[in-house]
């Protein structure tokens, strides 16, 4: 098995625009999710996802999206592609990732990773991503 370096830190969402593109009655209803956000720890730099949301009528949602973080990780410079899917369950925001294989670029070329995030809603999230390179 290949050896992985832990990283952790907090993400600071910076602009958050949801839009509704599909609602049917009382059914869940399909949200995208515009995000921007700024990640310190480490990993240093900014992210942009865009989120596909079903938001329930009790407010509990499940998402899926793809972010792009451009940064530093581990003292390398560049930029990779982290799939993400998760659940709004009261006011607790959480989630798995994963870095997508061969989107990363400059000096974190060959990045891997699996880690996931965690917050309260109106709160900074915390985050966990255990990488390699490939």
């Amino acid at each position: 098995m290949t050896e992985r370096t832990p990283a952790r830190g907090t993400i600071a969402v910076k602009t958050y625009e949801p839009t509704t593109y599909d609602q049917q009655g009382a059914a869940a209803s399909l949200v995208e999710i515009h995000v921007t956000e700024d990640f310190s720890g480490d990993i240093t730099g900014s992210g942009t996802v865009r989120f596909l949301q079903a938001l329930r009528p009790d407010g509990s949602a499940s998402f899926c999206g793809i972010e792009r973080v451009v940064g530093a990780l581990g003292g390398r410079q560049g930029s990779f592609l982290l799939q993400d899917t998760g659940t709004l369950t009261g006011n607790e925001v959480s989630g798995s990732w994963s870095v997508i294989p061969g989107s990363a670029d400059g000096d974190l070329s060959g990045l891997r990773g699996d880690g996931g995030f965690r917050a309260q809603l109106g709160q900074n999230a915390t985050w966990t991503l255990a990488y390699w390179f490939e």
